[in-house]
């Protein structure tokens, strides 16, 4: 395989891009997360709390954003996209983008949220300012562009196909606009989309942070194999205060350990990411405490995708050609 097969007439180097991704705790079951790269902000599910909200508006402050580009919700379950909650972001937060689960969940929160969307998006037809709403189906997926090896666009990986258990339709995607690459994978439990994951060359060579699926219970699809396969650099667990159901489960807890993989929860505050430096290569995460500024642990990686594009053409030939770079797709 040539060099110029794989990028063209120029070999791409790593960017300097300005990233931030924020878990955020809820005080309740649930999950929200943001993930901001140059000047583009996700909010990655439709929840809402008042000790979320301040920390949510707090980063985007920090961020430049009066409005959020893109509402990512990864589940139709109401942990992961709830009624009030979605009022709020709709309403103060004005997404460009709104992205949903692409299976037909019978539940009255689905219904209710799925009617607020549409709402929505006539609202701002009306005030001649397009909302786009993207249904997240296998078909959509495999009528995405290939992704690019090592690129900058973040790449929509599931559902490939619909299960019979709703939780296995959760959308899963790479966040890779930015400097280091965060992957959400709502609550998949299947073990078949895990033997899927670790088939993806793109994922097994760029995954610096996996935000751990179905709160971090104990899924089958969360096995030593995954975790060796995709090699995190660092896990994050969305479980809420009171913890009712010990997420991360023991047995996470224990074999994300066996593996020396650090693990960091929003069970006492949010965890956050950022980009650090030039915004090319390293990238600290701070596990916050509850009031927000001190922090119970601080660490600092580099991201491996600065670590690939910083080596010659015929490493990276070497490392691509012997890897199968699996089916993602370009999302953006």
């Amino acid at each position: 395989m040539d060099i110029k097969e794989i990028f063209g007439n120029k070999q791409p180097t790593a960017k300097p891009v300005r990233t931030r991704f924020r878990a955020y705790k809820l005080d309740m079951a649930g999950a929200l997360c943001s993930y901001y790269a140059g000047d583009h902000f996700t909010l990655i599910e439709a929840m809402d709390t008042d000790t979320s909200r301040s920390s949510l508006l707090e980063e985007m402050k920090i961020c430049g954003k009066s409005q959020i580009d893109t509402l990512h919700i990864t589940s139709w379950d109401n942990d992961h996209c709830e009624v009030n909650a979605l009022k709020w972001i709709l309403k103060t937060l004005r997404p460009k983008t709104i992205e949903t689960p692409g299976y037909t969940h019978t539940s009255q929160c689905s219904k209710d949220c799925q009617e607020l969307i549409a709402l929505y998006k006539a609202e701002r037809r009306t005030a001649g300012k397009e909302a786009k709403v993207v249904r997240v189906t296998p078909e959509y997926i495999s009528g995405l562009d290939k992704a690019a090896a090592l690129g900058y666009n973040d790449i929509v990986y599931h559902p490939k196909k619909i299960y019979p258990d709703s939780n296995d339709n959760s959308t899963v995607k790479l966040f890779r606009a930015g400097s280091f690459n965060v992957l959400s994978t709502g609550d998949v439990e299947h073990h078949d989309i895990g033997a899927y994951l670790r088939s993806c060359g793109k994922l097994r060579r760029e995954l610096d942070v996996l935000v751990l699926p179905h709160h971090g219970g104990p899924v089958d699809l969360m096995t030593e194999k995954l975790l060796t396969t995709l090699r995190p650099s660092l896990a994050v667990c969305t479980s809420n205060t009171a913890n009712q159901h010990e997420h991360p489960d023991p047995s996470i807890r224990k074999l994300l350990s066996g593996l020396n993989i650090p693990l960091m929860t929003t069970k006492r505050g949010d965890v956050l990411i950022e980009s650090v430096g030039s915004h090319v290569s390293k990238y600290r995460a701070t596990d916050l405490l509850s009031d927000g500024s001190s922090s119970q642990e601080e660490l600092t990686f580099t991201a491996r995708k600065f670590d690939l594009l910083s080596m010659n053409g015929d490493t990276i030939r070497d490392r691509l050609s012997h890897q199968n770079t699996g089916p993602g797709k370009r999302k953006r």
